[in-house]
């Protein structure tokens, strides 16, 4: 396999497709970047060079997962250790974790049953996916699907909880 040959024919087609999935330039060149060094390094794992781009592609999305989930907890934790609490004092920081944590366990504990399995499973006890899968006793896509659509209900429900705060 080409590698070289391989990226600079898909790079453009793939760096188009990541500003939609990341949102913007900047973090589409920096997810491209990424995901050609990791595909430079699995290299040897891919088959058939017709699914380069699509390969390619799968990397960059994951990249751009990965970024946008530090992005997120980023922005959470700048709201409990914002730039200005080193004014405030010790109490009012205390009191800031303990609403943002009381924010957090009310969105999960508001999920459906079903959801709520599968997000804590996945995000709070970090069991892979094919684990918590069978614990669940469903399917690895059914837990898929329900952990994505758990994660949206997380987020709305914490973008209401914080901005009422």
């Amino acid at each position: 396999m080409d590698y070289e040959r391989l990226a600079a024919k898909h790079k453009d087609a793939v760096y188009r497709q990541m500003v939609r999935v990341c949102g913007n330039h900047e973090d589409a060149e920096d997810v491209l970047i990424e995901a050609l060094i990791s595909a430079f390094k699995a290299r040897e794992s891919l088959r058939d060079e017709k699914s380069f781009q699509g390969w390619l592609a799968i990397i960059g999305r994951r990249v751009c997962g990965r970024i946008k989930k530090r992005e997120s907890l980023l922005t959470l934790v700048s709201l409990v250790e914002g730039a200005d609490l080193r004014s405030e004092s010790a109490t009012e920081i205390e009191v800031g974790k303990r609403e943002l944590k009381k924010c957090v366990l009310n969105a999960i504990a508001s999920l459906p049953t079903s959801y709520r399995s599968a997000y804590e499973l996945c995000e709070v006890e970090e069991l892979p996916a094919q684990e918590a899968a069978r614990r669940l006793n469903i399917s690895e896509s059914a837990l898929k699907s329900r952990l994505h659509r758990a994660r949206i209900m997380v987020r709305e429900r914490l973008d209401t909880d914080i901005k009422a705060a």
